[in-house]
C-alpha cells in the first residue's frame, strides 16, 4: 500500500469509502456519566443521544493515546502516511498524532508521516482525507501532497448550526464567542470555524431560518462553487440535510454535494438535529 490516510474518530468519510483499507479512524473515548464507549466502528447513535438527554451531567470526551496513533501508523506499512485531526484548539487529539509520529519516528526514521490540524471537525476533516487521496492517486509527491493539503485547509470554510449549544458551551469551547445569544430557544446562531476557532456569524429566529442565513453566507462566501465539494454532516435529522442540500443546489452550482452522518465526538457535540457544512 503506498500511502494511507488516519484520522481521528471525528473525521466522517463517506460511507462508499468506510471499508476501504486506505483509510483508518482512531477512535475518541466517550463518556456520558456512568456510560463510557469508544467512538468506533460499534457507536451506536440512537443510544448515545438518548444517553445526553437523560443525563443530568455534560457528556465529555478523550483524546486517542499517541500509541494508537503510532500503531494506526505502522499497521500496513504505506509509505505515506496522512494523518487528519480535530482543530487543536478544540481536542489534544493533533497534539496526540504528533507524539504518535515522534515515537514512530523513532523506531523508523526513514517513515514519511505528516500530520494536519483540520482547523475545523466532522466533514471539515473528511474533506481535507478525500483531497489527501485524490492528489495521491494523481501521481503527486509526498512533500507536494503536505503542500496542497494545507493550502486546502487554509482555504476550506466550516459552518453550522446546532439546536442545543450546552455541550460546547460547557465544555468551554465557546470561550471566544463573544455576541452570542441563545437566551431563548427560538433564537438559533449561525456558527463557523476561522483558524479552528468557533465564532459566530449571525443569528435568527427557528432553526429553518437560520439554516437559510447559513446557506446565503456560504453561497456569498463561496468562490467557484463549480469547482468545490461540498460536504453536510447530519446528526440525526436526515431531512433536514436534504432540505439545505436543496437550498445550496438551488442557489449555486457545486461540483458535488456529500451527506455523512455524525460519529460519535460530533454528535456530542452537534447534539440532535446538529448540522455542519464544509466547503
Amino acid at each position: 500500500m503506498k500511502f494511507k490516510i488516519v484520522l481521528d474518530s471525528s473525521g466522517e468519510i463517506p460511507e462508499n469509502l468506510k471499508n476501504d483499507e486506505r483509510f483508518q479512524n482512531v477512535p475518541l473515548g466517550l463518556e456520558v456519566g456512568a456510560y463510557h464507549i469508544l467512538d468506533d466502528e460499534n457507536f451506536n447513535q440512537a443510544e448515545f443521544l438518548q444517553q445526553i438527554a437523560q443525563s443530568p451531567v455534560c457528556p465529555k470526551s478523550s483524546c486517542p493515546s499517541p500509541e494508537l496513533f503510532m500503531e494506526a501508523y505502522h499497521k500496513g506499512e504505506a509509505e505515506h502516511v496522512y494523518v487528519v485531526t480535530l482543530s487543536s484548539h478544540l481536542s489534544g487529539s493533533y497534539n496526540s498524532a504528533e507524539l504518535g509520529k515522534k515515537l514512530l519516528l523513532e523506531k523508523y526514521p526513514d517513515q514519511k508521516i505528516a500530520v494536519i490540524d483540520s482547523q475545523s471537525a466532522s466533514c471539515g476533516e473528511a474533506q481535507i482525507a478525500l483531497k489527501a487521496m485524490e492528489y495521491e492517486e494523481a501521481g503527486l509527491s509526498f512533500e507536494e501532497v503536505v503542500a496542497k493539503l494545507e493550502a486546502y485547509r487554509d482555504g476550506m470554510k466550516t459552518y453550522f448550526v446546532l439546536n442545543n449549544l450546552e455541550t460546547l458551551r460547557k465544555n468551554g469551547r465557546l470561550t471566544g464567542v463573544k455576541a452570542l445569544v441563545a437566551s431563548t430557544l427560538s433564537i438559533k446562531p449561525v456558527m463557523g470555524a476561522i483558524g479552528g476557532k468557533i465564532v459566530q456569524h449571525g443569528q435568527a429566529i427557528g432553526i429553518k431560518k437560520a439554516l437559510q442565513k447559513m446557506v446565503d453566507q456560504i453561497v456569498k462566501e463561496c468562490i467557484h462553487p463549480e469547482m468545490k465539494r461540498l460536504m453536510i454532516a447530519q446528526c440525526n435529522c436526515l431531512e433536514r440535510a436534504q432540505y439545505v442540500k436543496k437550498l445550496l443546489e438551488e442557489k449555486a452550482s457545486f461540483q458535488e454535494i456529500i451527506i455523512t452522518q455524525t460519529a460519535g465526538l460530533s454528535s456530542m457535540y452537534a447534539n440532535d438535529g446538529g448540522i455542519i457544512v464544509t466547503v
